[in-house]
């Protein structure tokens, strides 16, 4: 599951934000990219960890994995599988 060099196709920079606008950031994005693409979702708010996992399985996307950004930051991965 977890594919640490995998490049994105978007990422969005949620540093800062607290729950839920990463998530909402996410759903607004993921029309960005290609069904198949990657959005990088980097995030500092630790309800990200969980949230974005489950948005995943609530709208049928995968959750592809988490990284560590340069900065130390997660970087949460999701593929785009439907419209």
């Amino acid at each position: 599951m977890d594919e640490p060099d995998l490049e994105p196709d978007l990422e969005l920079d949620c540093r800062g934000t607290r729950c839920p606008l990463p998530v909402i950031r996410l759903a607004q994005g993921i029309t960005e990219v290609p069904v198949g693409g990657v959005v990088a979702v980097v995030a500092d708010d630790p309800a990200a960890r969980p949230d974005i996992p489950a948005w995943c399985r609530m709208r049928g996307q995968e959750y592809v994995g988490e990284r560590l950004g340069e900065d130390d930051v997660p970087v949460y991965l999701v593929r785009r599988l439907r419209e």
